[in-house]
């Protein structure tokens, strides 16, 4: 335990218990049934928090964190959330995993070696992502997916995301507080129906703000690994 207090700043140990803490009273006050929301609520913002750090085993709670959201997911007919995570975010965090661990800073496991991407292959990225986009779109179609525009863009924040997530870019983090943003707007359509919901809403808000100082994080990471400092 103290190893971990003093693995994590303050800001950081606060910011995640204040998430903890809102996930847990939205489920008490909205839900207290699925408790699979729960899990997978706690098990996504803590893996952020070791995103934020450049720790894998964030990567490795993104894993476990997709499988659990997709079948959230699923009961509500999110059936674009539940390929995009199943298909492409869980296989993605498990090649940002590998990446990681193989690229660690200064042989610190702990942190991984933050990457720039060159200006082509931004263009490659941006185009395959169009391609990935639109394929999704049809097969959202073909599912009669409930509120398709919203998943559309999902898909492709998502694959955005997964994709700088894996290339070690600090943009990875802004790409998935997009993606939080759509998320937002999903859950709150679907909390009209159904006030249970309303708990994962909450869930992409506390999402939000942890991808938020996320990419502050990596920004910083960046710095001081390009002055070699440990």
């Amino acid at each position: 335990m103290r190893k971990i207090l003093n693995y994590f700043s303050k800001l950081e140990i606060a910011l995640w218990a204040a998430s903890v803490f809102l996930i847990v009273a939205s489920f008490i006050a909205f839900d207290r049934a699925n408790y699979l929301t729960l899990i997978a609520s706690v098990v996504g913002v803590t893996s952020l928090i070791f995103n934020a750090k450049g720790n894998p085993f964030g990567q490795f709670l993104m894993v476990i964190f997709s499988l659990l959201y997709g079948v959230i997911s699923y009961t509500f007919a999110y059936y674009g959330e539940m390929i995009t995570y199943l298909g492409m975010t869980m296989p993605m965090a498990v090649f940002a995993l590998i990446s990681w661990l193989r690229n660690p800073y200064k042989g610190n496991k702990a942190e991984v070696a933050v990457n720039s991407i060159k200006r082509g292959e931004q263009i490659f990225m941006w185009i395959l992502t169009v391609i990935v986009t639109v394929i999704f779109y049809f097969i959202l179609e073909h599912f009669n997916t409930a509120n398709i525009l919203p998943s559309t863009i999902s898909v492709t924040t998502s694959f955005l995301a997964v994709y700088l997530t894996f290339r070690r870019s600090p943009y990875f983090a802004l790409a998935y507080a997009a993606n939080d943003i759509v998320l937002i707007v999903l859950w709150v359509l679907a909390s009209i129906s159904y006030i249970r919901y309303i708990s994962v809403v909450v869930c992409f808000v506390a999402f939000l703000f942890n991808d938020i100082y996320g990419f502050v994080s990596w920004q910083g990471m960046k710095k001081r690994q390009a002055l070699n400092i440990v």
